[in-house]
């Protein structure tokens, strides 16, 4: 008989993160703000690069997919926390619980894999920019969506076959307002020293390694740019700048929820919630304001949707 057949378990008990009434008030409209403004916003961009014919590129489309990564990872566990920062009982199924584990490392896997390849894309447009529609052609682009895609998957199912067989027989409380593997894990009723270190491995080590790999390749790029480049590389370090911040965004959380032995509470916390809550919202920002393309691209778009034909 496995675990899952004799786990007692059915719903674990969240704590939330505040039981101070005026810190649930800001909370509430903190994250209603950002989670808003988020779907908005990469919505903004899945609309205005599929809409827009002059944004058919690699960069966009890899760009447009990210937008759709930060949708589903933006909506796996901020609803319900929102919803849950005035009950009393905050409380989640077991099969809730790993939905939302399944849902949160299958984006987290797709996304480091986007990111990669959107830095060689950016590797490519600077470095041998003659050869650049010939290797980032729409075959090459549609490919490197299916292998983030299908790493995505496997990644996180490898994350749940070392949870969903746990026993669960007890202690059914979680110092958070999500389900991840490292909190959830040490509510099993078995040592799991080993399995934590095994997450450790598969996680932890993979997001560093995949860091300082993005880290390395970016400053490649600005080093090359900088010998290479005789004048007017605003544009392109402008571009690379935003690719590195949304490249530490995404990866410091990670890192150190990973990485990190025994975090303190309240500072696992506050990065949980901006990455639930507060990334999601600021790469379609960083994006979409510091690109001159999308921002003229957006403003042809609202003036289709209203009816008005400028010249922009």
């Amino acid at each position: 008989m496995n675990g899952a057949n004799y786990s007692v378990v059915s719903e674990f008990v969240f704590l939330g993160l505040s039981d101070s009434q005026e810190i649930q008030i800001f909370l509430f409209f903190f994250s209603c703000l950002f989670y808003v403004s988020s779907i908005m916003g990469n919505l903004l961009i899945v609309v205005t690069v599929t809409s827009d014919p002059y944004l058919y590129s690699p960069m966009y489309i890899l760009l447009a997919n990210l937008s759709v990564i930060d949708l589903i990872f933006s909506s796996i566990a901020a609803p319900k926390m929102i919803c849950d920062l005035f009950r009393k009982r905050k409380v989640i199924s077991f099969g809730g619980c790993i939905a939302q584990i399944f849902f949160s490392h299958a984006v987290g896997g797709t996304e480091m894999v986007l990111l990669m390849a959107m830095a060689f894309d950016r590797y490519v447009a600077i470095c041998k920019p003659l050869h650049y529609l010939t290797i980032m052609n729409s075959r090459v682009c549609i490919s490197i969506l299916v292998v983030a895609w299908t790493i995505g998957l496997i990644h996180s199912l490898a994350q749940l076959a070392f949870v969903v067989n746990l026993p669960f027989c007890g202690p059914n409380v979680l110092d958070s307002f999500y389900c991840d593997i490292p909190r959830l894990i040490k509510l099993a009723c078995t040592d799991t020293y080993k399995l934590e270190f095994m997450i450790t491995a598969n996680s932890g080590l993979i997001s560093l390694g995949a860091f300082l790999l993005l880290i390395l390749s970016y400053i490649f790029i600005l080093v090359t740019l900088q010998k290479h480049s005789l004048g007017g590389p605003s544009k392109a370090l402008s571009t690379l700048s935003a690719h590195m911040t949304v490249v530490v965004l995404f990866f410091g959380p990670l890192i150190f929820f990973y990485m990190w032995p025994s975090p303190s509470t309240h500072l696992d916390k506050f990065l949980a919630i901006f990455d639930a809550v507060l990334t999601p919202f600021l790469n379609p920002v960083i994006y979409t304001f510091r690109n001159r393309e999308m921002k003229v691209a957006i403003k042809r778009v609202f003036s289709q949707l209203m009816g008005f034909r400028k010249s922009i």
